[in-house]
């Protein structure tokens, strides 16, 4: 199994899509990318630690490739905005890669390269290697899966949902 780190906004949003993902094993919401130790959700938001709201894809990398999971990651979020999703605004909310390894980092840049040309303005994507993760605290794993009639759930996350299966019928755990 290998391990991939993302970061588009809310790591709710994020979490519903890739669990949905055929070759994920599991996807952990998270912190990474700041300079504190042990963040909590409430430190996070306030934008003190430098944390980004993440998620762990553990995944099979014989079933599905980096290069798949950042296709879906490109296409479930905004990575043009800098330090924003929507109405989530910060920089706990920035568009990051987290990787492991030098494999990881070449797939991610051509990714990026590729992609590139799919977006009128310029993507701001951090690129960074990974230095450690945090997970969430327990209430904030699975969250569309446990709250699905939530507001934020019906108006944010379930259109992302939607769009991924949508977009990536092939792509679909059974």
């Amino acid at each position: 199994m290998s391990f991939l780190t993302l970061g588009g906004g809310c790591f709710w949003c994020l979490e519903a899509v890739f669990s949905h993902m055929l070759g994920v094993a599991s996807v952990v919401s998270g912190y990474a990318g700041g300079s504190v130790a042990n963040p909590t959700y409430q430190a996070v938001c306030s934008g003190s630690t430098g944390h980004a709201e993440v998620v762990q894809i553990e995944f099979d990398e014989n079933v599905t490739s980096v290069t798949e999971l950042l296709d879906v990651f490109w296409a479930v979020h905004d990575p043009t905005t800098l330090n924003r999703q929507g109405n989530d605004i910060g920089t706990q909310y920035r568009s990051a890669i987290y990787y492991t390894d030098e494999k990881q980092h070449k797939e991610i840049l051509a990714s990026l390269e590729n992609v590139k040309k799919s977006f009128s303005s310029p993507i701001v994507t951090q690129i960074e290697p990974l230095d450690i993760f945090y997970p969430a605290e327990e209430h904030h794993q699975n969250y569309f899966a446990n709250n699905p009639e939530q507001g934020y759930c019906q108006v944010v996350i379930k259109p992302k949902v939607d769009k991924f299966k949508k977009t990536f019928k092939e792509k679909l755990a059974k």
